[in-house]
């Protein structure tokens, strides 16, 4: 058994794994993390709206599942994902695997205007912290999803995770710069 979080608005005891994008990291799917800290710290607040992070086990007996690292294959997929193109692994049941920088459409964009090759692209992409998701993309593995509680996160959580969020931001943007310096000295 594993324990997974999901971050949103609401309490969620019956996922929908057909609800979310088509166009994120790993396709359409019902998006989890395995650090209950990165599901909260995910939502952003909204007026007249609780944060709330929803626990569940998964059972993973049996489950097709794929399984990414930060490299190129993963970022072909990502990339895919994002322009909506045809989902190429729409045949496993979960897919875990890092979440994509919150640069990466300017970095997709960059690099599908010729100002970035893919190598050039996946370093940056590759930069930051690597926190992990988990996607849901079958009705069969929904159903290996077992619910346990939402809680709500109090206003101090979420004044706590607005500043790591904002110090991740900084040291992503450090990290950032000193990457584009380099390509400007290979150059």
């Amino acid at each position: 058994m594993m324990k997974l979080f999901h971050g949103g608005y609401l309490e969620i005891p019956s996922p929908d794994i057909h609800y979310g994008r088509t166009n994120a990291d790993f396709g359409q799917g019902f998006y989890l993390s395995d650090s209950a800290e990165f599901a909260g710290r995910w939502v952003r607040e909204k007026t007249g709206a609780d944060i709330i992070v929803n626990s569940y086990e998964l059972d993973e007996t049996g489950l097709n599942i794929k399984y990414f690292d930060r490299d190129r294959e993963w970022f072909s997929y990502v990339f895919s994902n994002r322009r909506s193109m045809p989902d190429k692994f729409n045949n496993f049941d979960i897919i875990f695997g890092p979440i994509a920088n919150d640069t990466i459409f300017d970095t997709m964009g960059i690099m599908t205007s010729g100002f970035l090759s893919d190598e050039e692209a996946l370093r940056l992409l590759c930069i930051g912290p690597q926190y992990r998701q988990i996607v849901i993309k079958s009705e069969r593995a929904a159903q290996h999803l077992k619910f346990i509680s939402a809680d709500k996160l109090s206003q101090e959580m979420i004044i706590e995770n607005s500043k790591k969020v904002a110090a991740d931001q900084e040291e992503y943007l450090l990290k950032f710069a000193e990457v584009m310096e380099g390509f400007e000295k290979e150059e």
